[in-house]
């Protein structure tokens, strides 16, 4: 998946008033686009030296192998053609690894922050605070941290067939797992067992746990789990979300997401025979 990135070493650990070095990464957003430096056969992250100067405006983001990664608001002279706003989408295939999950990561602190810029509490602006990573209001003092959602996502497993669905929002002809948002007063597993039965109408039994990823595109953590349920029981879609399903064996797969998700990762795994 592609936050599993070792022996590379990523730092999230927040440093209040880090200088920015030449060397350091420096992520540029305009809505769900990163400048990117294009030059190579691969695109990369730019750096600092990439850019004549860097004026007010840079945030400390994390590190990715010592090198520091910073946030910058303000837009850039580049004075360079190889230097080009891409889809965040291009972390799916964007090899090394490494280059797709920082960014991804920045992403998600973009979107935080961004989000923010005003409290939700007394509409006042706020700023960053001095020794943490956190926003606080200018008048109330109303604290916000970075916001993270838990989700789950379910593998409904019958015998030698996999459960798949297809999402209005999918395109390409899609496939993947059943997904939702854990909601209030609720554990992981009622949510597994609430989101099948609202998604496709199915009844669980066995649920037990996968693992983890955090996924930057929604801000969420992805818990994932193994269930299995009756073939016999009618699939129902809910028509809104879910617009098609049906069980599939291992040869007869329809097309469905990389590994770099955590679904892919599942999905892959069983078209291979490989416990999960």
């Amino acid at each position: 998946m592609v936050h599993e990135i070792h022996p590379h070493r990523f730092n999230n650990q927040y440093h209040a008033g880090k200088n920015m070095d030449e060397n350091d990464f420096v992520f540029l957003f305009k809505e769900n686009k990163l400048l990117l430096k294009t030059n190579g056969l691969e695109p990369e992250i730019p750096r600092k030296r990439d850019f004549p100067e860097i004026k007010v405006g840079s945030i400390y983001l994390f590190s990715l192998n010592e090198v520091s990664c910073f946030l910058q608001w303000d837009d850039l002279p580049t004075y360079s053609e190889s230097l080009v706003y891409s889809e965040i989408s291009f972390f799916r295939t964007v090899q090394p690894k490494e280059t797709g999950w920082i960014a991804l990561v920045a992403y998600h602190l973009w979107k935080w922050y961004s989000d923010h810029k005003f409290c939700g509490k007394c509409g006042a602006q706020t700023k960053h605070k001095t020794d943490e990573r956190a926003l606080v209001c200018t008048q109330c003092d109303n604290l916000i941290f970075p916001k993270i959602s838990p989700a789950v996502i379910v593998a409904i497993t019958c015998k030698d067939k996999l459960l798949l669905a297809g999402n209005a929002g999918f395109t390409g002809g899609w496939y993947s797992l059943i997904a939702g948002y854990v909601d209030i007063g609720e554990t992981l597993e009622e949510t597994v067992i609430r989101e099948v039965k609202e998604e496709v109408g199915l009844d669980v039994h066995n649920i037990r746990y996968y693992k983890s990823q955090p996924w930057a595109l929604s801000g969420t953590l992805m818990v994932g789990f193994i269930a299995e349920a009756d073939e016999n029981q009618s699939i129902v879609v809910d028509g809104l979300e879910i617009t098609k399903a049906d069980w599939f064996r291992k040869d007869e797969l329809p097309p469905y997401p990389s590994n770099a998700s955590i679904s892919g990762e599942i999905i892959e795994k069983f078209k291979n025979g490989i416990p999960f």
